[in-house]
């Protein structure tokens, strides 16, 4: 299930080009108007599924058939196509995801009376792993934050270990109200995709971060420092949203990483996101824990830091056992 679209590329846009658009059928609309009404799904997560099911009814159009009446070897022929014409396994493994949910929910409601995808068999991926910081690093990042003075250096303390100790989402650390922290409070309401709900506990540094924080939070207010406006927003910005936005977070980790003596490319606020899961799980964390911190709905997802850890263990092995190979120089 695609959980956001992806920028147009190259071959999308060659294709939009040479293919006129079809009218999409009432089935179409029907399933965007159910991922919205029941599934709660962001307009950006409709948006790319109506892209890619559009795709799809361009391509059956020239077939002589429909999208709501397409057959496996349809959606076999298509897939073939996206892999002639260079598209990557993503992207197919994308759309097959799409045609799934769609063809699942026709049949569902009685439109077909059976699930062509089901004969279908997904492309196969390379999963990559997920940039990890170690531990030092992310102390050096803190660090790092701590040294710098003013409010400016108090939020990036807190926003820095926030993202570590909870493994926040940016769009959800950016959209904390104010009301769901308080100076006495050890935990943390966040509203996760699909406006699902989840606590996370706080540790003593991000507990203690906030407390500073919250002093000059004031400092971060439209308005002059004596009748400051105020703002609904833990993080608040004089910008549109009247928040901090994720690209400028992004922006602050990547200037702190730059003082850290860390390359800035290596780190960002779902970097941070993964090494609170990686270190987790290397200190005894359970994947079901894990998953519900993380606020992931199919554990599948969260088993992924499985392969993480593992990797960390083959290198401490190879790097510090005193029978490896690469201790002995080959």
């Amino acid at each position: 299930m695609p959980s956001k679209p992806s920028s147009p590329t190259a071959f999308d846009r060659r294709r939009r080009l040479r293919e006129p658009e079809t009218p999409p059928p009432k089935e179409l609309e029907a399933f965007l108007e159910m991922l919205a009404a029941e599934r709660n799904a962001a307009l950006n997560t409709r948006m790319a599924y109506a892209r890619d099911l559009r795709d799809f009814q361009a391509f059956l159009s020239r077939r002589q058939t429909n999208l709501p009446a397409a057959d496996a070897d349809s959606i076999r022929a298509y897939l073939a196509r996206l892999d002639g014409a260079g598209a990557a396994p993503r992207t197919a493994a994308r759309r097959l995801s799409a045609l799934r949910q769609f063809y699942r929910f026709l049949a569902a409601e009685g439109w077909r009376k059976d699930d062509p995808t089901l004969a279908i068999d997904a492309p196969k991926l390379g999963r990559p792993l997920p940039k990890v910081l170690s531990e030092e690093e992310v102390t050096r990042l803190i660090e790092a934050a701590a040294a710098l003075p003013g409010a400016e250096g108090a939020r990036l303390v807190t926003m820095a270990e926030l993202l570590y100790a909870t493994g926040l989402r940016v769009s959800e650390l950016v959209s904390l109200p104010l009301a769901s922290v308080t100076r006495d409070q050890r935990t943390l309401l966040v509203r996760g995709k699909g406006g699902k709900e989840r606590i996370v506990p706080l540790s003593e540094p991000a507990l203690d971060a906030l407390k500073t924080y919250l002093e000059r939070r004031r400092e971060f207010l439209q308005g002059p420092p004596e009748r400051p406006v105020a703002s609904p927003w833990l993080f608040p910005s004089r910008g549109k949203s009247g928040h901090l936005t994720r690209v400028r977070v992004s922006q602050l980790l990547k200037d702190l990483a730059a003082r850290a003596g860390i390359d800035p490319a290596r780190v960002s606020p779902h970097v941070l996101r993964h090494a609170f899961a990686s270190h987790l799980l290397g200190h005894g964390a359970d994947l079901r824990s894990l998953q519900k911190l993380l606020g992931h709905a199919d554990i599948s997802t969260t088993q992924i830091y499985t392969h993480v850890a593992g990797e960390r263990r083959q290198a401490l092995v190879r790097d510090h056992h005193p029978l490896s190979k690469s201790r002995k120089g080959g």
